[in-house]
């Protein structure tokens, strides 16, 4: 029985992963690693534990705050001396401004685990679900509210549970680079599926991705397999 053993998993240094050789997009996997992010990926997982959705919430803004944390070494700092009681002292703070935004209604909870790490940053609301399944099962996603900060130049962190398909996700970008083009794009999920990140890598390539797992594939009806669910019904309930 492995104990806090990752050696097996990897360094125990954090680096960016590809998925396989036609995956090209940077990605972070952190069930890859031995670590107690796993107890809270079963919790969500699990059917007996689904049904206490305030636990539910609970695992999704810690798998937040863990991955956000994760994704906070790779961003450019810069040197600042900081005034206290008894001197100065030089800390190393991030150099762009970040912006984190999320996918109505679903991804709220993801979102306030990102933000208690990124807790000076904006934050950006799209409003995105999936049409009618067509007979053939294919779909489109439609848009709806958007509320989103001026992103030129800012580091932008999209936070969305499920990586299935991977348009909704596509579609929420594009209605965010209205409002300008980030210097750096940063997608965190917690499961997802082969062929959503691959889709995401050919209609965002400029995209890192920050997940913390992906799974076998989707189904016939595009639900990721085995996944969890509806992550925005487990967390506020069965919408009409």
């Amino acid at each position: 029985m492995a104990r806090g053993d990752n050696s097996r998993l990897g360094t125990r240094k954090q680096k960016l992963l590809t998925l396989n050789p036609s995956h090209l997009c940077l990605m972070f996997v952190l069930n890859h690693y031995n670590t107690i992010a796993n107890q809270f990926l079963a919790e969500l997982r699990d059917t007996k534990q689904q049904q206490d959705r305030m636990k539910f919430r609970t695992n999704l803004e810690l798998l937040g705050s863990l991955l956000a944390f994760e994704l906070s070494k790779t961003l450019t700092y810069y040197e600042k001396g900081i005034h206290t009681p008894l001197g100065i002292a030089n800390v190393n703070l991030p150099k762009n401004e970040i912006v984190c935004a999320t996918i109505l209604r679903a991804g709220m909870p993801l979102l306030q685990g990102v933000l208690k790490i990124f807790n000076t940053s904006e934050a950006a609301f799209v409003g995105a679900a999936r049409g009618a399944h067509r007979a053939d099962n294919s779909f489109e996603i439609e848009l709806g509210y958007v509320a989103c900060p001026r992103l030129e130049g800012k580091c932008l962190i999209v936070a969305d549970p499920m990586l299935a398909t991977g348009k909704s996700l596509v579609e929420a970008c594009k209605a965010l680079y209205k409002n300008g083009t980030p210097e750096e794009l940063h997608l965190l999920c917690v499961i997802g599926s082969p062929e959503g990140v691959a889709y995401i890598n050919q209609h965002l390539p400029e995209a890192k991705l920050w997940i913390a797992a992906i799974d076998e594939k989707l189904d016939e009806h595009s639900y990721i397999i085995p996944g969890l669910g509806d992550a925005g019904d487990l967390s506020f309930g069965e919408k009409i």
